[in-house]
């Protein structure tokens, strides 16, 4: 009985162990075809970087900011000048974006991010130290340099004239720091890394994750019931990985699985509080990125948040497959068209990407294949933080 046993254990290892090497070639199969995508690109992106001088925030500012020269400053989006009281506060025009803001600080760290991600990439791909060197200036310029520097804080981010000179909605502005993160993660071990810099880096990244999280800005965007507290959390586990800070991704992790997911998804995979706005096709799709990126970065071999399904059935699987049909076809979307934009979404998504290495499903690739990888209108840009995939894996 006991040799049967034996047997009966030995073959269940064995079809187990057969069966995960088949997925992890099919996986590997899925990578490697995204470099061979993405690898002209790349190396396109990376030339152009190579050629940029740094400019960090310092460069430009606004008079209605209450900051400094080395402060953040940016405007809410969706908050117009009063037509009964031209110069009064503003008010709220939900999904309609007021073209007078001031986006120069946004435009420098999207640039920023562009920078870092394609050098990143290209190093990944390459080896060729030269795009960490390069690199490297910019990271010194904006955290290290004393006249460029930007502060580790969103103090004065989305200010609303006449009403807020900063907000907690604006902490999502950093969402692009978050490929600098994981570019500096990527590169910290090339020789042309200097540690002094690499850990100049780091510190600039564990002051904002601890500002993050005790300032009141910081505090109130961490429980926002929408994107915006998705979005907190993809960023602090982004910056939390760079500094190796496991205590914190420990309870990101416990975040993801008891608060933002199983309160912000539906049983049928939606997102109901996107699913509200006046541009629910386009919020739907940045938080179902914004989620799939937090399982991305925070999954570990014993604990991969891909796998994850909540008591009543929830899952970023889930959440995938509810959004897939609408991807392929956006005919089929069952709601209005959103009031802007609605015609530049979708482009590559990120969970399309992940979701099919994941789970190897080679019609979420195609699909993420088909799609626009360089996207060039702001609005789109801004709500699209990872551009680089291949750095993430």
């Amino acid at each position: 009985m006991k040799k049967i046993l034996s047997i009966f254990v030995v073959t269940v290892l064995y079809v187990m162990v057969t069966a995960f090497a088949g997925f992890q070639k099919d996986v590997d199969h899925l990578e490697k075809q995204a470099i061979e995508l993405l690898k002209k690109q790349i190396i396109t992106e990376a030339a152009w970087a190579l050629k940029q001088t740094p400019v960090t925030i310092t460069a430009s500012s606004s008079p209605r900011s209450a900051g400094g020269k080395h402060d953040f400053f940016s405007e809410a989006d969706y908050w117009w000048p009063d037509p009964k009281n031209p110069n009064g506060p503003y008010i709220s025009k939900d999904g309609l974006t007021n073209p007078d803001n001031f986006l120069e600080h946004r435009k420098a760290m999207i640039r920023f991010s562009k920078i870092i991600g394609a050098l990143a990439s290209a190093y990944k791909i390459t080896g060729d130290e030269k795009y960490v060197k390069h690199a490297v200036k910019h990271f010194q310029a904006w955290f290290i340099n004393s006249e460029t520097l930007m502060n580790p804080n969103l103090l004065f981010a989305q200010a609303v004239k006449g009403r807020f000179t900063g907000r907690n909605y604006g902490i999502i502005d950093t969402i692009h720091l978050m490929e600098v993160a994981q570019g500096a993660l990527v590169m910290q071990n090339a020789k042309s890394f200097n540690n002094a810099t690499l850990q100049g880096v780091k510190q600039w990244f564990a002051d904002y994750t601890l500002w993050l999280n005790t300032s009141v800005p910081g505090i109130q965007e961490k429980t926002v019931k929408n994107n915006h507290a998705t979005c907190w959390a993809m960023q602090v586990a982004s910056f939390a990985k760079l500094c190796n800070d496991e205590n914190m991704l420990d309870s990101l992790r416990i975040s993801y699985k008891t608060i933002l997911l199983p309160n912000q998804m539906g049983n049928d995979g939606s997102f109901p509080l996107e699913m509200a706005r006046t541009k629910a096709y386009g919020y739907s799709i940045f938080n179902l990125d914004a989620m799939t990126m937090l399982c991305q970065i925070l999954s570990t071999p014993n604990d991969n948040l891909f796998n994850f399904e909540t008591p009543d059935g929830k899952s970023i699987k889930k959440g995938i497959h509810y959004l897939y049909p609408y991807i392929v076809d956006k005919n089929k979307w069952i709601l209005k068209h959103d009031v802007m934009y609605w015609e530049n979404w979708p482009v590559a998504q990120p969970f399309l990407f992940f979701g099919a290495v994941q789970y190897n499903q080679q019609d979420w690739f195609l699909a993420w294949k088909k799609l626009n990888h360089q996207p060039q209108v702001e609005e789109v840009i801004r709500n699209l933080p990872i551009r680089n995939p291949l750095i993430w894996l």
